[in-house]
């Protein structure tokens, strides 16, 4: 969420109405999340001015890591140098610490695509968007969910109930540190996920939704009582509650 919506600001200012905008501070205190959007809290640095040049050797864009040739135009100016300043500062602080964890293995090789091609600079922003675009809508289409076995007919389903949450199940990454609580397209998906986990034994699919609209289900090793609740379903697998009365 953080990187696509850093990529979607700088997709705006390289195409501004006052032209590329190069941010100078580029450092992430800069930005501030408002409502799931990121947005840039001093503009005092930002500069539309972009390198003159003669040559194609006066339009080199230095980091402290690495150096990249850049062409210089007809009109004497050093082409796109605002906007690769930009994709490159976000890959360096953001991408390269965000882009590599939390996503389903699946999408992994597509992250690790976008990482490599912006720290090369290789993509463009108008790539760099294409490419986050196209890895959110198989995110939350499901469509990056290879074929498996189904396994949610291994679970028994109650409507309107959840379990007593058990102690010291954990995962990462969670969106709780005091448990498993992850997004899912769908209840196989969750019922994949809990039998690729050691000590699952159940799962409850809330209404809460993450940003994406996914629904968040809580993964845990241990059940005791039901209780209701209107919002939840609850899955137990058969072989845990084999003997048990429900």
């Amino acid at each position: 969420q953080i990187c696509l919506s850093l990529v979607k600001l700088l997709f705006y200012l390289a195409h501004s109405p006052l032209g590329s905008i190069a941010l100078l501070d580029f450092q992430p205190r800069q930005f501030v999340m408002v409502d799931g959007n990121l947005k840039v809290t001093d503009m005092d640095d930002a500069s539309t001015e972009e390198l003159s040049c003669k040559e194609d050797n006066d339009c080199t864009l230095d980091f402290p890591t690495k150096s990249f040739p850049l062409k210089c135009s007809m009109a004497g100016k050093c082409e796109g140098i605002n906007e690769k300043k930009n994709l490159f500062n976000a890959y360096r602080y953001f991408f390269t610490y965000l882009l590599p964890h939390s996503a389903p293995p699946a999408l992994r090789p597509l992250l690790s695509d976008i990482l490599n091609a912006t720290g090369d600079l290789r993509y463009g922003i108008n790539e760099t968007l294409r490419a986050f675009e196209k890895v959110l809508h198989l995110y939350k289409s499901g469509l990056y969910l290879q074929k498996r076995p189904l396994l949610l007919k291994d679970y028994i389903s109650l409507k309107g109930f959840r379990t007593v949450e058990g102690e010291g199940h954990k995962c990462w990454p969670s969106y709780s540190h005091l448990g498993c609580l992850l997004s899912i397209h769908s209840p196989e998906e969750a019922a994949a996920i809990c039998n690729s986990q050691l000590h699952c034994q159940s799962f409850i699919v809330t209404q809460h939704r993450t940003w994406t609209g996914r629904p968040l289900a809580s993964f845990q090793s241990s059940w005791t009582d039901l209780v209701p609740d209107t919002n939840a379903v609850v899955y137990i697998k058969r072989s845990a509650s084999s003997g048990e009365r429900l």
